[in-house]
């Protein structure tokens, strides 16, 4: 019969093969998963989901076994790892980013005959985001009719007042689908970068719901975005069985622009940077304006 350390060391080379399904047997029945990342206990396909996600994001993920032992009734497994691996591919809402990641951690194991009854899997999830290269956010729950989220800014240098808004809103079924949908939304916004006419976009999460807004120089330009590529592809997703809850569109044109204004950084003073052409009042030569949106 296997002894626990043989049943865990299976369950780690699964891993090591990126076989989701292998990982998924080392299981028993209704047996459990949990790590900082996961939001609570996974069972069943849920858990196979997850390493298919995470291999997805590190194609060449690997588990070194640093030291494994006993624990608790003599049918648990203590084992700390080092996990490597290269960030690839999206995870969760992160897009890729190329950043190696060399990730300490334990995961204490729970072994009933030869199958697992539960993981439970402990890492620095800062430090994890850390070497990832990213910010960690920190946001308060939802405050009656308020909530937080993240949001992206694109802007590739175009500083052309607009004339006219694109506005997507749209409501996931699932964090998967929140995942799906940002995937999607990155894709766009790296094929919108090249359309004549694109200013910049913003793009917004929270909870599940997603927004985007985009700048366009006239209000023709964004019809463009509607007949080709990934936005096309979306927009059948979106219309068949499998994308979101629901949402809407629409493109808005401007009512009224003020002016744009910067500050002298001679004499301090507020500018309207088109009526005075580039210059101060005071003579000296204005800062480049930032952009409209």
């Amino acid at each position: 019969m296997m002894g626990p350390l043989a049943v865990a060391q299976r369950y780690f080379d699964a891993w090591n093969r990126h076989a989701p399904d292998e990982i998924l047997a080392t299981f028993a029945e209704g047996g459990t998963y949990a790590d900082p990342a996961t939001d609570g206990d996974l069972t069943g396909p849920a858990i196979a989901g997850y390493a298919a996600g995470l291999i997805s994001a590190f194609p060449d993920l690997s588990f070194k076994v640093v030291n494994a032992m006993p624990a608790g009734d003599g049918e648990g497994v203590a084992a700390e790892w080092r996990m490597r691996g290269t960030h690839r591919g999206p995870l969760q809402r992160l897009p890729p980013t190329g950043a190696r990641v060399d990730l300490k951690g334990a995961d204490f194991l729970a072994i009933e005959g030869e199958k697992i009854r539960s993981v439970r899997g402990y890492f620095d999830q800062q430090e994890f985001l850390r070497q990832l290269g990213l910010q960690v956010a920190v946001q308060p729950p939802p405050m009656g009719p308020v909530s937080f989220g993240t949001a992206v800014y694109t802007q590739p240098g175009n500083l052309a007042r607009p004339g006219a808004l694109s506005l997507t809103a749209i409501t996931a079924r699932s964090e998967e689908e929140v995942q799906q949908i940002g995937a999607l939304s990155q894709k766009i916004t790296e094929e919108t970068l090249a359309m004549p006419g694109f200013i910049s976009s913003l793009l917004a999460v929270v909870g599940r719901r997603m927004f985007t807004v985009t700048a366009w120089e006239d209000a023709e330009a964004p019809r463009r975005l509607l007949q080709q590529g990934t936005h096309r592809d979306a927009m059948r997703l979106f219309f068949g069985p499998d994308l979101s809850e629901g949402g809407q569109t629409g493109v808005w044109g401007p009512v009224r622009q003020n002016a744009m204004w910067v500050r002298c950084t001679a004499c301090g003073r507020m500018v309207d940077v088109d009526r005075h052409a580039g210059a101060c009042t005071c003579g000296a030569q204005l800062p480049e304006p930032p952009a409209y949106l």
